[in-house]
């Protein structure tokens, strides 16, 4: 039975509708690694890349030493330090990362070029098409995690399977340092004992309410018609019923459309009052604008916000319909939000909301128009 004519037997769904060989490769740990990489002396210690402790820095990311001891990104510098006094926090060196990750998307090319990147460290490949190693996904995936190793000189870690969320899943399996795959007759039997946290848009909150209800598996989702998932999680749950099926067709899309272009800072101080605010304004401003002027594509301004979290970690984000970027209309928007706590802020950031230019029909509108004054 080929890929297209497969169906789950209990619900005769089809589980896919085309043939795909999709890899995601997803290398380890990728800001340590190169600074253990550059470093030996910090191998097999606990180290982080991030912000520093005493001005409210957070983890970028850390290496698995670091990760021994609860560890994980996005947790405050001050706290990772508290649980593991040794740890060694070293500040990032972005430029130094594009380049290993131009490195690394070059090995990509390689082997096709139906590429799309998720971040510096992160990418979908569908091989579909490649003829290396007779077609073989799996081959494909291995040469490209030993290249990146002898000539990066880091791992990186790979998910073989038919779509692009079952290969995400698959290159979580065997890490570090290794791969999984998942054959198109093996969908069924592997998705059917998923647990539903693994499921993308289900978070702890979800994961916690759906376990209150009986909902552990993808197999538990199954026993619910659409009209059920409907009514307990909204439009998600016609996209639950799909996953729970192994289903996804998306397609690799090598052209990202951004949404937003925002930029944040988290202060060593709180700021104490809505003046202090305002006089953060114009950096903030001109970090946006040098973060715009990098955007590749067409696009144009459809908002602006402001994002506002207080010192007890309250978080906030007021926006406003507007064709371009406006000194007075982020003042605005931070009066409001400051309104909405009215005590001390920790971070204060600004952004725009863009789409492709081809998106309007309105004509006359300067795209990504940028105002200072």
């Amino acid at each position: 039975m080929s890929l297209g004519q497969a169906h789950c037997s209990r619900y005769n769904i089809p589980i896919m509708s085309s043939a795909k060989k999709i890899i995601h490769c997803d290398c380890d740990c990728f800001y340590a690694s190169i600074e253990m990489r550059d470093n030996p002396e910090l191998r097999n210690k606990p180290i982080a890349v991030g912000g520093s402790p005493e001005r409210r820095g957070v983890v970028a990311t850390c290496n698995y030493e670091a990760r021994k001891f609860g560890i994980h990104s996005a947790m405050a510098s001050a706290t990772a330090r508290k649980r593991c006094p040794g740890l060694i926090i070293i500040k990032p060196d972005m430029e130094k990362y594009r380049f290993a990750s131009t490195q690394i998307h070059a090995i990509f090319q390689r082997y096709t070029t139906l590429i799309e990147p998720l971040s510096l460290d992160e990418a979908y490949l569908d091989v579909s098409d490649c003829e290396a190693f007779k077609g073989s996904a799996t081959l494909i995936a291995q040469a490209i995690r030993d290249e990146v190793r002898e000539t990066i000189g880091i791992t990186i870690s790979a998910g073989i399977a038919p779509n692009k969320f079952l290969a995400k899943i698959a290159s979580d399996w065997n890490k570090p340092d290794g791969q999984f795959v998942i054959k198109p007759q093996d969908v069924e039997r592997f998705v059917v004992d998923l647990p539903v946290k693994k499921l993308h848009g289900v978070g702890k909150v979800t994961a916690a309410r759906m376990k209150r209800m009986g909902i552990e598996t993808c197999g538990d989702i199954r026993q619910l018609d659409a009209g059920q998932l409907e009514e307990y999680f909204g439009s998600f749950g016609q996209r639950l019923k799909q996953l729970s099926l192994g289903i996804d067709e998306r397609s690799v899309q090598t052209d990202r459309i951004r949404k937003s272009v925002s930029v944040e800072n988290t202060y060593a101080e709180d700021l104490p009052d809505i003046e202090a605010c305002l006089k953060e304004l114009p950096n903030l401003e001109q970090q946006l604008a040098t973060r715009m002027a990098r955007l590749k594509g067409n696009y144009r301004i459809h908002k602006q916000f402001v994002k506002i979290k207080f010192h007890d970690f309250v978080q906030t984000t007021v926006e406003m319909i507007s064709e371009s970027a406006v000194h007075d209309n982020f003042t605005s928007l931070c009066q409001d939000g400051f309104q909405r706590g009215d005590k001390p802020v920790r971070l204060l950031g600004l952004g725009v909301r863009v789409a492709p230019e081809e998106t309007f029909t309105e004509e006359g509108t300067e795209q990504l128009a940028f105002s200072l004054d």
